[in-house]
């Protein structure tokens, strides 16, 4: 994400503050009437396995809301297991977003798509669901996805708000989220992360990354590093307006000008080795050493 793009994010954002005021004063003129949320609620579950092999490519489009938990395993194939949340005031609505709300496999030589489908996808209502009541359109839903691939896949995530977790995975991996508490676990690959807003912990679980690197982007909110003791590589990480880094790991050493400051590191640890890059537009950034197992 670069500079332009983080303050066009924020610069909406804002936007969005200053038009609230508005809002409230149209709605005071009017009679206020309370919301009132769908009196049911219906969850359901639904599994799916494919064969992947190693190397290949698993491709993630969530639901606007709900999370993503991905994690290695030996296998070479993909299990999805989804829990699906719906709610409406009748059994009759409930069953008409049933039929829409949820996921579909689309599979392809070595790559494999996870594609949420529902009353957020206008293309695909306007395909699947023409004469679907429009009183359904905005009620609630989500989806919390569990997956478990080949430990040596390339990921390519589109999550929507809510948070994402990865761990025992190395390969080419990508995440983009509007808002997310994203929680990563890697000892290598070429990691790529972008965030509008939210919080980003990237535990580096070997003592070098195994790989071309980490590059993690922020709008506003928070990174998280956590580093082994005796850990490699190099390190760039900038705040671009406003917030700072607090850095407790020791082992950084300045690599360049400016060298170690609140508002920018670039940092040798070690010998050196894979680049991770961490850039925040408002908020902080945190470099630590991981705590020791008991």
């Amino acid at each position: 994400m670069t500079k332009s793009t983080i303050k066009i994010i924020l610069l909406l954002a804002f936007a969005g503050i200053l038009v609230l005021p508005g809002r409230a004063a149209a709605q005071n003129q009017k009679t206020s009437t309370p919301v009132v949320p769908p009196a049911l609620v219906r969850t359901t579950t639904h599994n799916e396995t494919r064969r992947l092999g190693y190397g290949g490519t698993l491709t993630i489009v969530g639901a606007p809301e709900g999370s993503i938990t991905i994690e290695g395993w030996s296998r070479s194939e993909v299990e999805v297991r989804a829990e699906i949340q719906l709610r409406a005031d009748t059994e009759p609505d409930l069953d008409r977003l049933a039929a829409v709300n949820g996921f579909v496999l689309d599979e392809d030589l070595n790559h494999l798509r996870v594609l949420t489908t529902g009353t957020h996808d206008r293309a695909f209502m306007k395909a699947k669901a023409k004469n679907f009541p429009k009183k359904l359109l905005g009620l609630p839903w989500k989806i919390d996805y569990r997956i478990r691939v080949p430990m040596s896949i390339d990921l390519d995530i589109n999550s929507g708000r809510g948070p994402v977790s990865l761990a025992g995975v190395e390969g080419n991996v990508r995440i983009a989220s509007p808002q997310s508490d994203t929680r990563l676990e890697f000892t290598g690959g070429t990691l790529s992360t972008t965030l509008a807003v939210g919080k980003v912990t990237l535990k580096v679980l070997g003592r070098s990354w195994r790989g071309v690197g980490a590059d993690i982007k922020v709008g506003a909110g928070d990174i998280t590093l956590e580093l082994p003791a005796g850990f490699s590589g190099d390190l760039d990480a900038n705040i671009l307006r406003a917030g700072e880094i607090e850095n407790s790991y020791e082992g950084l050493e300045a690599r360049e000008k400016p060298g170690i400051t609140k508002q920018q590191v670039k940092a040798r640890m070690g010998s050196g080795g894979g680049f991770l890059r961490l850039a925040v537009g408002d908020g902080h950034i945190y470099i630590k050493k991981q705590e020791s197992k008991q």
